[in-house]
């Protein structure tokens, strides 16, 4: 029996259910996921195997226009993402005009299996629907246009049929039963940093990053330290709250999801300190995993 593996990789503009679909292929969360822009700032993988194929996908940040060296340093991701890919999903939604010309130009040149993946339909009419489908077969002719609902998984099974076409044969990449390459520790300070986004507002989740000072595994609880970095004293004044209320929800909230996705109890410790300009400081943003030009 031939095997199949290869790279999926997920792009499109913030907030159209990327990081949400993958989850959804692989049933498992690994990406976090909020309703506010930036959510996803790295590149994740999600390694989905059966006996005779392996799907490494790769969720990617929102494609945007950078304004810091971080956002060079997500577009970087995007783009090395797509070097590597063997298969494409362009994740958007009704209404969404997908305008970024480099990556659609890579879209275009048929190089590459490119499936448009038109998300929450659930949200939007048969005829709207209908027109987007019609713009994106007429844009990019070679690819194939498939409507989903990520969410409420709807016809997500033609997207996987889709890719298992497209990809080549192959031996695995990983192990079958590895589900990621990344580590605990970015994980943790991923659900930590959902806590945030989903806790505070305007400026504030945008100007942090979380890590992970120790992880210490003994036999009945995981002993956790983290540092939450900002850009402004006044930003970590916001995060700590009057008394440390602000914070102690934010520990609270991030324990309970920490615990469950590493189903033990752990002992978490967060602190808040200042990094100013972290976002434009070369330094700093290798330090918390960015690849850096």
């Amino acid at each position: 029996m031939s095997h199949k593996a290869g790279f999926v990789s997920i792009v499109g503009y913030p907030n159209v259910g990327k990081s949400t679909l993958m989850n959804a292929l692989l049933g498992e969360k690994l990406s976090i996921i909020t309703p506010k822009a930036q959510t996803t700032r790295h590149r994740i993988m999600g390694i989905f195997s059966g006996d005779d194929y392996q799907v490494v996908y790769s969720d990617t940040p929102g494609v945007l226009d950078p304004h810091y060296k971080l956002h060079r340093a997500m577009m970087s991701a995007v783009f090395s993402a797509l070097d590597d890919a063997d298969v494409i999903l362009l994740v958007t939604e009704p209404g969404n005009d997908f305008k970024q010309a480099e990556i659609l130009k890579k879209l275009s040149d048929g190089a590459i299996p490119v499936i448009v993946v038109i998300n929450k339909i659930d949200l939007g009419n048969m005829e709207v629907l209908g027109k987007e489908a019609e713009k994106w077969m007429k844009n990019l002719p070679n690819a194939t246009v498939l409507p989903v609902s990520a969410l409420h998984n709807l016809n997500l099974d033609q997207v996987f049929k889709a890719i298992l076409h497209h990809l080549p044969e192959s031996p695995a990449f990983y192990p079958k039963d590895e589900l990621t390459d990344r580590s605990q520790r970015f994980f943790v300070s991923e659900i930590i940093r959902e806590k945030i986004l989903l806790n505070f507002s305007q400026e504030v989740p945008y100007s942090t990053e979380v890590a992970v000072e120790s992880f210490v595994e003994e036999e009945a609880i995981t002993r956790i330290s983290a540092t939450i970095f900002v850009a402004r004293e006044t930003q970590k004044g916001i995060l700590l709250g009057h008394q440390g209320s602000a914070i102690k929800k934010l520990g609270t909230d991030a324990r309970r999801d920490i615990e469950s996705f590493l189903e033990k109890h752990i002992f978490l410790e967060l602190r808040v300190k200042v990094s100013k300009d972290w976002r434009e400081d070369d330094r700093a943003l290798k330090r918390f995993g960015y690849s850096v030009e």
